[in-house]
């Protein structure tokens, strides 16, 4: 299959209307004429990535973050970004991104999902038209109420992660949560507008955290990667399902930082 083809079912699922304004999505490096039988998915485009899907032979890597956010002066081995996408060119390797587009077409209700969230609803939307409202996050309730120590313990043990870190009381009862993977601090009013217990996201910082409970909202920092990392079974079930000609191998679960 054509990375051409490749890229009208990735289109499919997330197309490229749905991004930030901000971003930079779909295919960023690589020959669209170029024949594609093996993916590698990966959340980031490193350089232990990227080497690792020269060696298995990919001829796409598809990643959720995208590695060119800022316009390039020029693609020389000075510079790190451009020296992994020469990189990647000189291995004849296309390489495609799906960052906010994915966020709101896939990785929310992802995310809900594995929470079992009902009565859903978008958290911050970020795309309306006539039939649809999309966007950023998911608010929904929990399977029944519990403490928020119990509901910080569904985090961690859902997402299979080392630790969480929670603002607000561990006694109190919460049943409404919004969940947001990746950066939660962009979806901070939303959820004190939506009057949710519970934040369930990453990246947020000592002072929003704070804010955020005296604001009558408790938070779940999940970290940026512990809830993105399900970019990578989602995209390689959809790719057996809607694109199953295709070899799909994966970078290694792992965080990029360690908890000493």
């Amino acid at each position: 299959m054509k990375c051409t083809d490749v890229r009208e079912r990735l289109e499919i699922l997330a197309p490229a209307k749905f991004a930030e304004s901000w971003d930079n999505v779909g295919l960023l490096a690589g020959r669209s004429s170029k024949d594609i039988k093996k993916v590698y998915l990966a959340v980031d485009a490193t350089d232990e990535v990227i080497e690792d899907a020269i060696e298995a032979g990919a001829d796409m890597l598809l990643t959720h973050h995208p590695l060119i956010f800022k316009p390039l002066k020029a693609v020389t081995e000075e510079n790190f970004i451009s020296r992994r996408i020469l990189r990647m060119l000189q291995a004849d390797m296309c390489y495609y991104a799906m960052h906010t587009n994915f966020d709101v077409m896939g990785m929310a209700d992802a995310a809900a999902d594995e929470l079992r969230l009902k009565n859903r609803q978008v958290l911050d939307v970020t795309y309306e038209d006539d039939i649809s409202r999309e966007g950023i996050g998911r608010i929904g309730s929990l399977p029944e109420a519990m403490t928020l120590n119990a509901c910080a313990k569904l985090v961690k043990e859902t997402f299979r992660l080392p630790a969480v870190r929670v603002y607000g009381e561990l006694s109190d009862r919460v049943e409404v949560v919004a969940v947001s993977p990746g950066s939660g601090k962009s979806v901070v009013g939303a959820a004190v507008d939506a009057g949710v217990q519970v934040l369930i996201s990453g990246d947020i910082d000592h002072h929003t955290g704070i804010d955020l409970v005296a604001q009558g909202v408790s938070v779940i920092d999940a970290g940026h990667y512990g809830l993105e990392k399900l970019f990578i079974p989602y995209m390689k079930d959809y790719f057996k399902r809607n694109i199953p000609g295709i070899i799909v191998e994966t970078a290694e679960e792992k965080s990029p930082y360690v908890v000493i």
